[in-house]
């Protein structure tokens, strides 16, 4: 069934690809995005890949009247919410710019959509939520406890969207935690361009291997784990994004409010990830200085990943180290050439 759906954030790292997927899907996506963490220079190639035209609003999700407005205007069936503020590092130092956009930004959106009666909804949440997990792999129901404002957004975010599903049935609410987003699009048109230094692993090693930065630091070689180093669930964007599609679809044929788990169910380290990169690349050795552990890293982070299985019927296609290393690496390559096609 074709639905038209308001895509929150839809120019950014995760919903630019999710935008496609839609398309590509049959659905109209309608991007609202402020572009504070997003470039208009990925619209043309989202464009591009989905076949069609894109409706694109510019504007905020704290903006009620705009929002408002939008409503009116355009009948909308559900909306994936992925706006909002991300990198941890940051949030500590800016705590309140991080609850005024993600907490406040969500509650004010959450309202314009109850008065307009659009109450299918599907949020981009975290495995932060769990802060330094107890046992690996991690299932839905292990405790939530969120070291740092990022992550605290997200949780609030989460316990806002339970008590709304209590107080009025007519909301169907999928929230999705991510674990490790990662790659690009297979097509090496659209994928992440961090502002700065990368606050993740993949991008940044990437950046290391193509030039674009002089060494990789690996923050901890003695934690309990194989090799030493810090294990993570790294999900392809593609799939990711290809999972919000089975949560709507789930949603939309009347499945009850559910969390899940968004990951592989097994991880991979940082010096596996490196040996990786290292060989996609032509062998090249990556130059690497093994440095103390920063304050606040879990050893292992994995998700139990057999519930959005068995719940939403998702199958990922790109469960594979190889094949996320290698579209992460083309596309670094691209930005490299072009450094016009940066999206975020």
């Amino acid at each position: 069934m074709t639905q038209t759906i308001l895509v929150t954030g839809g120019a950014g790292y995760i919903g630019s690809h999710a935008v496609v997927e839609l398309a590509r899907g049959g659905h109209h996506p309608v991007i609202l995005d402020n572009f504070s963490n997003s470039s208009r220079a990925v619209l043309p190639r989202i464009e591009e890949l989905a076949g069609r035209a894109i409706e694109v609003v510019d504007g905020d999700i704290g903006d009620a009247a705009l929002v408002g407005r939008l409503l009116e205007r355009r009948s909308f069936d559900a909306t994936i919410h992925f706006a909002g503020l991300k990198a941890v590092g940051e949030s500590v130092a800016m705590p309140l710019a991080y609850y005024r956009n993600n907490v406040v930004g969500t509650t004010t959106l959450l309202e314009s959509l109850a008065a307009a009666g659009v109450k299918r909804f599907v949020f981009s949440s975290s495995a932060t939520v769990y802060g330094d997990p107890q046992s690996v792999p991690i299932p839905e129901d292990a405790p939530t406890a969120p070291t740092n404002p990022y992550g605290r957004t997200k949780w609030m975010i989460e316990q806002m969207l339970a008590d709304l599903a209590v107080s009025d049935p007519a909301w169907s609410i999928g929230v999705l935690r991510y674990f490790n987003p990662v790659g690009a699009h297979e097509s090496g048109r659209i994928g992440e361009e961090p502002r700065g230094t990368p606050n993740n692993l993949m991008p940044y090693v990437a950046q290391v291997a193509i030039g674009r930065r002089p060494q990789l630091s690996v923050f901890g070689s003695d934690y309990p784990t194989p090799d030493g180093t810090g294990v993570r669930d790294y999900i392809h964007v593609e799939d990711l994004a290809s999972a919000h599609l089975s949560a709507l679809d789930y949603l939309q044929q009347g499945g009850a409010s559910t969390t899940l788990n968004c990951g592989y169910g097994h991880g991979y380290s940082v010096r596996e990830v490196v040996k990786m990169v290292e060989r996609v690349n032509g062998g090249r050795p990556l130059p690497v200085i093994e440095s103390p552990r920063r304050a606040g890293d879990p050893p292992s982070l994995v998700a139990h990943a057999e519930r959005i299985r068995q719940v939403l019927g998702w199958t990922p296609r790109f469960d594979d180290l190889e094949t996320i290393v290698r579209n992460q690496l083309d596309w670094e390559y691209k930005l490299l050439r072009e450094p016009s096609l940066a999206t975020n």
